[in-house]
C-alpha cells in the first residue's frame, strides 16, 4: 500500500507510561470451562503518544481496550497479568473506584455512538452530566461547558441542537457527541474503538485532527483500535498487530509499515488497495482461528505462506529487538520479502 506522510515535525516525543498492560489474559468463563480470547499481551500508552492496535474482527482488540478501563463484558474476565493506570494496579478497584476512575482518567469512544448514547436524554445534557455530577457544577455553567466543547468536535449550532436526543442527530454527529463526553473531563489516557467508523471521509480527517490536537495539547496517551490502515497511518505513532488474541508485531509505525516482520501484518498491508494496482486485493486466505479450537503452533500458521512444520508445532514468542517485537519463526525472511520503501 502507499502510506501517507506522517507528520514527524509535530509528532511529540515519548512521554511517560500512562497505563500498561502486562501480560494481561482475559477468558470468557462459562462454569468451569474458560475460553482463552486475549493471550498475554502486553502493551505501553504514553503520554503524548498514539498506540494503534489493528487485527480482523475478533482478534481480541476491542477486548483489550475493555481491560483498561473496567469495562469488560459479562463471562469475560481478567485471568492473569495485571492492568496499570498511572503506576497503579487496578486489580483490586471496587465498582465505585472504577466510575471514579472512567471519565476524569481514563475515557472511551466507542465503535456504536448510538448503544453509547442514552436515548431517553437530550445529546446536550449527556455530555453536561459529567460537568454536574463529577465537577458539581451548576445547570448554567454545565451547559455551557457543554455547548462549548459541541462546538470544538464540529457540531454545527451547538447551542440550539443542545436539546435534540440521539435519534435526531446523523450517524457522525453522534459520534462526535461521544467524542465531546470522552473528552468532558480531560482525561490523560484516551482509548477510541473505531472513532471514525460512522463518518464520511470529510467528517473523518476532521474528526481524526480534532483528536490529534486535543492529544497534542493535553499530552493524551492514546489506544486506538482500528481496522483502517489508511486511518492508522495518519495518526499513530506506534502500532500494534493482533492476531488471535496475541500481539504478533509491535513497533514504530514507520517502521512496520514500509518493513513488516509477521506474514500477517504483511498480508494485512498487501490486502489494501492501492492506485497503481487498479484497486486490485491481494487477500489473506482462510479465516481466524475460533478462539475454542486454536490450531497448534502458531496460530496463523494455516493461512501463512512461510510456514513450515516448525510452525506448526512450535508457538513462537514474542522477541524484542531494540524498538521492535515479532512473534514469527520467518521474520528475517518475511522482512526481507517486501522491499523497503520510504512513506509517500
Amino acid at each position: 500500500m502507499t502510506v501517507p506522510a506522517v507528520d514527524h515535525a509535530h509528532a511529540p516525543a515519548a512521554g511517560e507510561v500512562a497505563a500498561e498492560l502486562r501480560d494481561v489474559h482475559i477468558g470468557f468463563r462459562s462454569g468451569r470451562q474458560v475460553t482463552p480470547v486475549v493471550r498475554g499481551v502486553g502493551l505501553r500508552l504514553r503520554r503524548g503518544r498514539v498506540l494503534a492496535l489493528v487485527g480482523e474482527s475478533g482478534s481480541g482488540k476491542s477486548l483489550t481496550s475493555l481491560a483498561l478501563i473496567g469495562l469488560l463484558p459479562p463471562g469475560a474476565e481478567v485471568m492473569s497479568g495485571a492492568v496499570v493506570l498511572d503506576g497503579e494496579d487496578t486489580a483490586g478497584f471496587s465498582a465505585r473506584r472504577w466510575r471514579e476512575t472512567r471519565g476524569s482518567r481514563v475515557a472511551m469512544v466507542f465503535q456504536d455512538p448510538m448503544a453509547a448514547l442514552n436515548p431517553g436524554f437530550a445529546v446536550g445534557a449527556q455530555i453536561a452530566e459529567p460537568f454536574r455530577r463529577r465537577l458539581g457544577l451548576g445547570r448554567r455553567e454545565a451547559r455551557e461547558r457543554a455547548v462549548a466543547l459541541m462546538r470544538e468536535v464540529g457540531i454545527a449550532d451547538a447551542e440550539g441542537r443542545y436539546g435534540d436526543h440521539p435519534h435526531e442527530f446523523s450517524g457522525g454527529m453522534r459520534q462526535r457527541a461521544v467524542i465531546a463526553m470522552a473528552l468532558a473531563l480531560g482525561p490523560s489516557v484516551l482509548l477510541a474503538d473505531e472513532p471514525t467508523t460512522a463518518l464520511d471521509v470529510t467528517v473523518q480527517a476532521q474528526i481524526l485532527r480534532l483528536l490529534a490536537r486535543r492529544q497534542r495539547e493535553a499530552d493524551l496517551a492514546t489506544l486506538l483500535v482500528s481496522h483502517d490502515l489508511g486511518v492508522v497511518a495518519r495518526v499513530a505513532q506506534d502500532v500494534a498487530v493482533m492476531y488471535a488474541g496475541r500481539i504478533v508485531e509491535r513497533g514504530p509505525l514507520d517502521a512496520v509499515y514500509t518493513r513488516p516482520a509477521h506474514p500477517y501484518t504483511l498480508g494485512l498491508l498487501e490486502a489494501v488497495p492501492d492506485a497503481g494496482s487498479g484497486g486490485r486485493l491481494k487477500p489473506i486466505e482462510g479465516v481466524p482461528p475460533d478462539p475454542r479450537h486454536r490450531p497448534g503452533g502458531c496460530a496463523f500458521h494455516p493461512r501463512c505462506p512461510f510456514a513450515t512444520e516448525r510452525c506448526r508445532t512450535d508457538d513462537p514468542p514474542l522477541t524484542e529487538d531494540g524498538d521492535r517485537a515479532v512473534a514469527c519463526h520467518h521474520s528475517a525472511e518475511v522482512a526481507a520479502s517486501r522491499p523497503s520503501e520510504e512513506p509517500r
